[in-house]
């Protein structure tokens, strides 16, 4: 029982806190209200006269706290907003140059041999002999294969003989014709006779010659799909040859990337082994593929090695020609009404301005940009504060970290 008149003090307590909240009036009656509750619940309850006289001074005191309280916070009318400095807000900058810088396209490719090609049998035959093994290096003219000519070097030789011949008569029959001891169709007859004997030579040369297939550049025998005694027909393939010793690195490139692409850049292809190799951008496509709208380019680059490389992939690394930009943090691009970068920086009479930028090259910590005039007062802390065309106190980035207190860690953008 002692414990309730101690407990039912609350009460006024809380007629205290709505006064704060409402105007005065309503606040007094809040209070009155509480006071009366608290005097019937002494009234019923006190039973020690010195818990009475506590309460009673409490209540004495939270009169008096009222009466002659903070007036100033039941004000009905705002104070008025202080006056701003004539001076402006206050900006953090710096003082930058651009610098030279040499972007890149980075895209994925496929290498493949500069020059490749499948050998396919000219003529009929029988494979008599295999004179170069399966992978090794030949030179332009070398003999790859050997059929079974069929005689074909005594056919040669026969008609090689009756061409003598043919040669022999059209001399003679000319000498006569001068004289005009023949007639011209004679003399033509014989000609005819001197052209088909010498068509007959050519055709059993060439087939002579394709019975004995050979290198038509330098480069490695990569294949060979007949053995010994296979019979090969006219346009069946039996092998392949490979000129590794330059390789040719396709890839395709966006519609927002061929723009700055043309012959003769520098290329660098990076390995799935972190090896690379040098070269130069020898084609880009003038016209998109349609269903990815995407341009195809090649890269030619040098193999000295000979290493195994052709039809796998690579990275090319093709290198742009050099541009001045202005190098900043990331978090101080921003979009402007037209939904293009731009960047806030203040002019020579410390007015903010905001120009379009272009995003040459991003990582996670820089951007490179163009666009922005030379030398940059480039705004670091506060552009988010302050509106394009205000007139502002520049602080220099030094300065600005001198006036700060020691224990006081400052964040700033990092600035290149």
């Amino acid at each position: 029982m002692r414990l309730q008149p101690i407990y039912h003090t609350c009460y006024p307590l809380n007629g205290l806190l709505l006064a704060e909240k409402a105007e005065l009036r309503y606040g007094i009656f809040g209070f009155m209200a509480s006071f009366l509750v608290l005097l019937r619940t002494w009234t019923l309850h006190a039973k020690n006269p010195v818990s009475y006289a506590l309460a009673s001074l409490l209540v004495l005191a939270l009169v008096i706290w009222l009466a002659f309280g903070n007036f100033q916070r039941f004000q009905t009318t705002p104070p008025d907003a202080p006056a701003r400095s004539e001076a402006g807000s206050r900006v953090e900058i710096v003082v930058q140059q651009s610098t030279p810088f040499i972007p890149q396209q980075i895209v994925q490719g496929q290498l493949t041999a500069e020059r490749e090609t499948t050998l396919r049998a000219n003529v009929a035959g029988f494979v008599a002999e295999k004179p170069i093994a399966q992978g090794s290096r030949v030179a332009a003219g070398d003999t790859l294969l050997v059929l079974d000519n069929d005689a074909l070097p005594e056919q040669l030789q026969q008609a090689r003989d009756e061409l003598a011949v043919a040669e022999a008569e059209y001399a003679g029959a000319r000498n006569l014709r001068q004289r005009e001891l023949i007639s011209q169709p004679e003399l033509l007859r014989l000609q005819s006779a001197l052209s088909a004997s010498a068509a007959s030579v050519a055709q059993l040369q060439k087939q002579l010659d394709d019975s004995r297939p050979t290198a038509p550049f330098d480069g490695v025998l990569n294949r060979v799909q007949v053995e010994l005694g296979d019979l090969l027909q006219p346009g069946e393939e039996w092998g392949q040859l490979v000129d590794d010793r330059r390789l040719k690195g396709a890839a395709w490139v966006s519609q927002q990337q061929v723009g700055d692409l043309s012959e003769g850049l520098p290329v660098t292809a990076r390995l799935l082994n972190g090896d690379h190799l040098e070269g130069e951008l020898t084609f880009v496509s003038h016209r998109a593929e349609e269903a990815t709208r995407s341009f195809y380019i090649e890269a030619t680059l040098d193999n000295p090695a000979g290493k195994r490389l052709a039809g796998g992939s690579a990275e090319l690394t093709i290198t742009l020609p050099p541009r001045q930009v202005h190098t900043l943090s990331p978090a101080l691009l921003s979009l402007n009404s037209e939904g293009q970068l731009a960047v806030k920086h203040l002019d020579e009479n410390d007015t903010v301005q905001q120009t379009t930028v272009e995003l040459v090259s991003a990582d996670t910590q820089h951007a490179y940009v163009t666009g922005l005039p030379d030398p940059l007062r480039l705004i670091t802390l506060g552009a988010g504060m302050v509106d394009i065309g205000e007139t502002v106190t520049p602080v220099p980035v030094e300065e600005a970290i001198i006036s700060q207190p020691a224990e006081q860690d400052s964040v700033h953008a990092p600035v290149d």
